[in-house]
């Protein structure tokens, strides 16, 4: 049986140095494969003593390739149990720090102590009653915990077992090329495998000066995708000036005038993402103008040091050309979520994105069935990309971290699909204005329990159609946060009302949203949000 003192123990800087070494070994050893297979029997040498050294050189090459198979068995069975071990660290790190927050610690077997209670809150009962649930939600996640260890000790005991003991599959790797490179189209832990696993020296030179393909891949860490994607943006500009240049010669046909449009509509794209990031302390960690229209995703913040990170995805009619109004409403959710954090939280460092990685419906496609907002074709495929993600910054990192994934209208659609995902390492989600999440039951979104909240405004129309797996509002598990008037230590919080205001400065909505992000969501404002359209959604469904 793993306990949390095996877990505190485990170092999965250890592993992956095995695993970098082994990639060395398999590399060597792909080499010699490479040279012994070219270094067969001349032409024109036949006889008996020609077949002997043919066989025994198809022998030794057998040998030679099966050491190669088990050489690569163990060191994927290596790299897995390193991301393993450093995804259950990172919760029990999450899971400590929420702990310490509220005046608990978890002891070596697992144990929720109670050493202090929560500072300036008065021990009154409904403060008892919010402790004991922290307390429950500790010890689930601290089972959770253990759960996941046994199952990643398990798994490398039986890999190298099986590599000790029986033959093994045999290996796609064959070259010395191919036994280094980059998984192709691979999942967010294996692009952070492949990175952990180069030579300090190669990685700090990529580092320096990252080629273009590192920029969208998730799991590779966020100052490396930033530096290689600033760095297309200019050569993005020119090839899309080229093509309208062409397209200008050719000459005015309607179709002509449309994929002018069309480029424009890029170039503006190219224009406020450089606007955005001249307003300093930027990533910009996707930058697509591919497809029907640009895609992007910019944080505000340092998503490879934060404490704390939120993810958001905005609605219907998104378009990264105008995408400035909403990095200001994540400075700003960034700015009141590290307010929080400092005062009242664990002081941890805060970082926000808005995520535009998909083609959100617009007002044109409306007709269109694949594309349209009343289908859920593009909020599924969102969803899935999303969740690849925020999969991404959790395997780049070294630390634990808290990951927020926030949805407004479509984009809350967006995020109930991609809650529904495997490995998203989502930690709270927050739905705000939601036509739905793609779901009835809130446990078909991987997130914890009761770490999944709804907003919705007084007169938000949009919020009371449910036309994506039901009304939220009435979804059982899932936390009701207000977004009308309020106050809370003396200050004073502005309701707001309708589907557009959710992010407005000094609102309620914003406040509990910014708890949420700074792991403090005990100090939300809590509020069922149902009215007529609410009670409206209930009767007809």
């Amino acid at each position: 049986m793993v306990s949390i003192a095996d877990v505190r123990r485990w170092r999965p800087e250890a592993l992956e140095e095995v695993f970098r070494a082994l990639g060395r070994r398999r590399s060597d050893l792909a080499g010699i494969d490479d040279e012994f297979g070219a270094a067969r029997n001349p032409e024109g040498w036949d006889g008996a003593a020609a077949e002997q050294s043919a066989k025994r050189h198809a022998t030794l090459g057998a040998q030679l390739q099966r050491l190669g198979d088990e050489v690569t068995a163990v060191r994927d069975a290596v790299g897995r149990a390193a991301e393993d071990v450093r995804r259950v660290r990172r919760r029990l790190d999450a899971a400590e720090h929420r702990a310490r927050a509220h005046g608990f610690e978890i002891t070596e077997d697992g144990a929720i102590r109670d050493v202090r209670p929560s500072r300036d809150v008065p021990a009154d009962h409904e403060v008892h009653q919010q402790r004991r649930r922290v307390r429950d939600e500790l010890a689930a996640e601290i089972q959770a915990v253990l759960d996941d260890a046994e199952r990643a000790d398990a798994a490398l005991a039986k890999a190298l077992v099986a590599a000790e003991s029986g033959p093994i599959a045999p290996a796609t790797v064959r070259t010395t090329a191919a036994a280094g490179a980059i998984p192709e189209d691979g999942t967010p832990a294996q692009n952070a495998r492949w990175w952990r696993s180069l030579p300090p020296a190669e990685r700090a030179k990529l580092a320096a000066n990252p080629p273009a393909w590192l920029g969208n891949r998730d799991g590779i860490p966020a100052a490396v995708r930033d530096r290689a994607n600033r760095a297309r943006i200019e050569e993005e500009r020119k090839a899309l000036h080229r093509r309208k240049v062409e397209l200008e010669g050719d000459g005015t046909t309607r179709g002509e005038r449309e994929r002018l449009a069309d480029i424009d509509a890029r170039l503006r794209s190219l224009d406020a993402i450089e606007k955005i990031l001249a307003r300093g302390d930027r990533q910009l960690l996707l930058l697509d103008t591919g497809g029907e229209r640009a895609k992007a995703a910019v944080a505000v913040g340092d998503v490879d040091t934060a404490d704390h990170v939120a993810v958001y995805t905005p609605g219907f009619n998104t378009t990264v050309d105008g995408a400035l109004h909403a990095d200001t409403q994540m400075d700003q959710l960034r700015r009141q979520a590290q307010f929080e954090s400092d005062r009242h939280g664990d002081g941890g460092t805060v970082a926000t994105v808005t995520w535009m990685g998909t083609e959100f419906p617009l007002w044109r496609e409306i007709a269109d069935p694949d594309r349209s907002v009343v289908s859920s074709a593009s909020a599924e495929e969102g969803g899935r990309k999303l969740a690849r993600f925020c999969a991404g910054i959790n395997a780049s990192r070294d630390t634990a971290l808290h990951l927020t994934a926030i949805g407004h209208s479509y984009g809350s659609t967006i995020t109930g699909y991609a809650m529904q995902q495997d490995g998203h390492g989502v930690d709270d989600a927050v739905f705000s204005g939601s036509p739905g999440v793609g779901t009835n039951d809130v446990r078909d979104l991987r997130v914890p329990a009761g770490h999944t909240y709804r907003i919705e405004a007084e007169n938000d129309w949009v919020a009371d159609l449910g036309r994506f797996g039901g009304d939220p509002s009435h979804l059982d598990g899932m936390v009701g946060l207000s977004a009308k008037d309020a106050s809370v230590g003396g200050r004073t919080l502005n309701g707001v009302q309708g589907h557009g205001s959710y992010f407005a400065p000094n609102s309620t909505s914003q406040y509990n949203m910014s708890v949420v992000v700074a792991g403090v969501p005990d100090r939300a404002v809590k509020d069922d949000g149902l009215g007529i359209g609410d009670m409206i959604s209930g009767i007809i469904s």
